[in-house]
């Protein structure tokens, strides 16, 4: 066998197409002529790699040379070099997508393929903050802002540019959208840089949005806050954000809630705290008293015997739960307010309740 292919890519013979593929593209990115100017070597073991891949990167001469030693009609000891270049001709380096290979040689050589198409692009999501009421925040709310955002030009459909006479084929690339660029042996395909790969004329620039495809519009978003948000809670609205680019989908708007305090309820979470004041009768007799809610007004029962601070839970009275329809709890922290101090009467009262009751409620309030 007058050469072994499977050694000059350093592969071995059951080696896959992609294994045989990945050993080539590392060797000639190391011994390619134009990284290594006057290096003869270099240049005759660059024209072995390529001659050993051609081979057995073709089934049909793979298996003939895995068969007999040789491929095609060079007999052993022949030479193939008459067959192959000594450069990347035909060679489509755009094949390599976004590989590191790909993008060594375009930075090496100044070009890139995406530098000038022009793709769909998303719009930018906007953020707003918005002040809601305590009740509003629980009960949710529809609503009117001012918001300021970008919109596709009228004048142009968002292309920022104006076709008159109808679209014609842009005459760098005719029509293909596509241009190639020579690097000494090598030859790399790229987008048109003069219509971002349309392969048509863009036309004039609009005068409207100077090219840019989108202007500035101040308009009236209708909004619906859900109940049970909270500060800090975050609302979508779906296609309200900045206007995509060339044809991109819309962003999105995002609304951070802010509540307000309410004088009489506290919220924490999806509870809701309220206090209420009781007199020293109701509290030492019993009572049913009115509280507000939420929702309106309902009734408790306050036992005998309730002492300051003693809490009563409403289940079901807090705010609505994000995402499902479940309910927070009310508690309700009552607390015992005296007599007035300056009626003669009741300081008597105070005083005969004082003897009666015998009450010695720090008894324990000893240190040790």
């Amino acid at each position: 066998m007058d050469k072994d292919y499977y050694k000059i890519l350093g592969v071995d013979r059951k080696a896959s197409l992609s294994e045989i593929k990945k050993a080539y593209r590392k060797l000639a990115r190391k011994f390619h002529p134009d990284l290594n100017p006057g290096d003869r070597s270099a240049e005759t073991k660059f024209k072995e790699i390529q001659e050993a891949y051609s081979v057995l990167s073709n089934p049909k001469k793979k298996s003939q040379f895995d068969q007999f030693g040789f491929a095609g009609d060079a007999p052993p000891g022949g030479t193939y070099q008459q067959a192959y270049s000594s450069g990347f001709e035909g060679f489509d380096f755009s094949s390599f997508g976004t590989s590191p290979f790909r993008d060594f040689f375009e930075n090496l050589f100044g070009t890139s393929a995406r530098q000038t198409y022009q793709r769909p692009e998303r719009g930018e999501d906007l953020h707003y903050t918005m002040k809601v009421g305590f009740l509003d925040a629980i009960h949710g709310l529809k609503t009117r802002i001012k918001l300021t955002r970008m919109v596709a030009c009228s004048t142009c459909g968002g292309k920022g540019y104006i076709q008159k006479g109808g679209a014609q084929a842009c005459p760098q690339c005719r029509g293909s959208g596509h241009t190639y660029i020579q690097r000494g042996s090598m030859r790399f395909s790229t987008t048109c840089p003069a219509c971002g790969g349309t392969g048509r004329t863009r036309g004039q620039e609009c005068p409207t949005c100077y090219g840019q495809g989108l202007v500035q519009k101040t308009e009236l978003i209708s909004v619906r806050i859900p109940g049970g948000v909270n500060t800090g809670s975050k609302v979508r609205i779906p296609g309200k954000g900045n206007a995509g680019r060339t044809g991109g989908p819309n962003g999105d708007l995002y609304i951070t809630v802010e509540v307000d305090a309410h004088s009489l309820f506290k919220r924490e979470g999806s509870n809701i705290y309220i206090k209420v004041p009781i007199t020293v009768p109701e509290a030492t007799l019993g009572t049913k008293i009115e509280i507000p809610t939420l929702y309106g007004k309902t009734t408790i029962r306050i036992p005998p015997g309730t002492k300051s601070g003693q809490k009563f839970r409403l289940r079901d009275k807090g705010a609505p739960i994000l995402g499902s329809r479940k309910k927070g709890d009310q508690f309700v922290e009552v607390s015992i307010v005296p007599p007035p101090f300056n009626d003669e009467r009741i300081r008597e009262m105070m005083r005969e309740l004082e003897k009666i009751s015998q009450q010695h409620p720090r008894e324990k309030f000893e240190v040790h």
